[in-house]
């Protein structure tokens, strides 16, 4: 029988800090980490680096399939070899990053992508559909929320702190209908597992809410030995 490699899968729409609780729990337990957004952002500039239109849907897929990606274990990601994390995490590939993931092909190209992530001693896995498309049989179901409200206003510190100049308006807009994109599109829809925790962040820190998933894990450990 093969060996059962435990899965985390921590979901939820954009600036709810799936990416900040997912890092330290992968670290807390020393598992491996996927960044699943990452990989639509990183299809997203490689079709642009290419010259390539999202709506030619047979390249992108195939820029998909072929990601020579790499995450470092201290931060940082190469796309080609490259350090691109700075070039991912602007607000515009993160809508690019919602219009590629819309397209069929595409996330089927990553389907196998990400679940080669999956080594042992465990995984932690953030995104979208990862608790409902890509690991169903997840060991423990996180899918964290927060008002557009407060998660325009996180994204909007985190960009100031950083030097952009960016109005708050726009980022809850873009939120919004990034979010109206995520749900309600055809294919692995933005949506909670039926058996996932739901978790608030709205008013929580960083650290409560990396201490209610180390919670739920521990419950979960428990219950499975």
């Amino acid at each position: 029988m093969a060996e059962h490699i435990p899965v985390i899968t921590l979901d939820g729409p954009g600036g709810v800090g799936k990416g900040t609780i997912s890092a330290l729990v992968a670290r807390e337990l020393d598992w491996h980490y996927l960044d699943s957004g990452a990989l639509y952002r990183l299809t997203a500039l490689a079709a642009q680096q290419k010259g390539i239109d999202f709506a030619n849907i047979d390249a992108v897929a195939d820029i998909a399939e072929h990601l020579q990606v790499e995450f470092q274990p201290a931060g940082g990601i190469l796309l080609d070899g490259q350090e691109v994390e700075a070039l991912i995490r602007t607000e515009q590939a993160g809508a690019n990053a919602s219009k590629v993931a819309a397209v069929p092909e595409v996330r089927e190209a990553l389907f196998k992508r990400q679940k080669a992530f999956l080594q042992p001693p465990g995984l932690v896995a953030d995104g979208r559909d990862m608790g409902t498309s890509i690991f169903p049989d997840a060991d423990l179901k996180v899918f964290l929320t927060a008002s557009a409200d407060e998660r325009a206003k996180r994204r909007y510190k985190q960009l100031i702190e950083k030097g952009n100049n960016v109005n708050i308006e726009s980022l809850r807009k873009e939120i919004q209908e990034r979010d109206e994109r995520d749900m309600n599109r055809s294919v692995s829809p933005l949506k909670p597992a039926e058996d996932a925790h739901l978790i608030d962040t709205s008013e929580l820190s960083i650290g409560e809410v990396f201490q209610e998933v180390m919670r739920l894990y521990r419950i979960t450990n428990k219950d499975s030995h």
